[in-house]
């Protein structure tokens, strides 16, 4: 297998399971990187840039990373708060008055940011250009009646996350969340990561597809419970109602798709700016940090927990970032980031330093633990244990 790329001494175990994941897992075409304290100790990619080609994947090869757009999203309300523009204990409506109907007045900001706002799916599922416009999805889930309290419980709002979260930081900031991000973040920090990718990064950018998930002796098994499928198999169902917000689903290949700012499902990025943000969300990078102490702590706090009444397992949630849990294996309990269904994933971990991102073309069936990124992260564990 080619594979490209490079390892610090100490972290060969990395590059041997990203090899593996290809012989052994059926990955197409993927990347991985790995910071530690601040510092690049892994950087790789290998295969194909295409899930459904043959050109080599490049040194610059982006994809879309689907729910782990979340994680780098939940930066942004952190960093608005951390920097005093956002109150986390505000009603939703202060910012954002028409959101307020259907008995939703009540719902705070961090209900919002912990999925617990009670509106993960919508009576009307909305078309890709409504999805993508920026007006529909705000204006769908301002009228959206909540599925149940605002506050008294979870569930993943995995499409309207988008028009939650986006439609805040313009309310707060008067700039879409894709601006923000770009110029709060990607941009000094040199990473590249983008919601709503720009007309001139389009070359770059990999097809994504679905791949099946071979079974591998002796494997760990940590796809979802078999409640999880039998749940998305049901129309009537919160699982299938909240992932089909968007009607029919999208074509992630489409340019119009990977041009949306929809903060829950449409980030572009490299591995490498996956990791690079998430390691100065708890350190120094280049001289450049995002989040203060405080905002670290804020981070990793525990929202939600229990059976999530979407996804129909167990999850955790802080305050926009998934953390470490059965369902959604990081790195250690302190570890805070998101997965993106069927494979990619990025997170930090402070009490090891670790920054972690892997992007990959092919989708597993498979939502919040992705055998190949478990494998990865393993190899990681391992590498930083035997660390002197």
């Amino acid at each position: 297998m080619d594979v490209r790329g490079t390892v610090d001494p100490g972290f060969e175990s990395v590059r041997d399971a990203f090899i593996r994941n290809f012989e052994q897992r059926g990955e197409r075409g993927a990347a991985v990187a790995v910071y530690h304290h601040g510092r690049k100790t892994v950087d790789l990619w290998g295969g194909t840039r295409d899930v459904d080609g043959t050109a080599p994947w490049a040194v610059d090869t982006v994809q879309i990373v689907r729910s782990a757009t979340k994680g780098v999203a939940a930066a942004v309300p952190l960093l608005l708060h951390q920097r005093g523009q956002l109150d986390l204990d505000a009603p939703v409506a202060a910012y954002w008055p028409e959101f307020k109907a259907n008995g939703k007045d009540r719902t705070l900001v961090r209900h919002l940011l912990s999925h617990r706002a009670g509106v993960p799916v919508l009576d009307r599922p909305l078309t890709t250009a409504e999805a993508a416009d920026g007006e529909s999805g705000p204006a769908a889930v301002a009228a959206q009646a909540p599925v149940w309290e605002p506050g008294t419980d979870h569930g993943y709002h995995a499409q309207t996350y988008s028009w939650l979260l986006g439609e805040l930081v313009r309310r707060v900031t008067g700039r879409t969340i894709g601006r923000w991000v770009a110029e709060e973040i990607s941009r000094p920090l040199a990473a590249d990561f983008w919601i709503g990718l720009p007309d001139e990064e389009a070359h770059r950018v990999g097809r994504v597809g679905p791949v099946e998930t071979p079974q591998v002796a002796g494997a760990i098994t940590t796809r979802p419970k078999r409640s999880v499928v039998e749940a998305y198999a049901d129309p009537t169902s919160l699982t299938r109602r909240a992932f089909g917000a968007i009607d029919p689903l999208p074509d992630e290949n489409d340019p119009v798709y990977r041009g949306a700012e929809l903060p829950a499902s449409a980030g572009i990025s490299t591995a490498r700016g996956l990791a690079r943000i998430y390691a100065a969300t708890i350190g120094e990078v280049d001289g450049r940090r995002l989040f203060a102490p405080a905002t670290v702590a804020l981070a990793r706090t525990e929202e939600s927990a229990g059976m999530d009444r979407v996804l129909v397992v167990g999850t955790r949630f802080g305050l926009g970032f998934m953390l470490h849990g059965p369902a959604s294996p990081l790195l250690s309990p302190g570890s805070f980031g998101h997965p993106g269904r069927g494979g990619s994933l990025g997170f930090a971990d402070p009490e090891s330093g670790v920054a972690f991102g892997y992007v990959t073309n092919g989708h597993q069936k498979n939502v919040t633990a992705d055998p190949r990124a478990q494998a990865l992260v393993r190899a990681v564990r391992a590498a930083v244990d035997a660390r002197p």
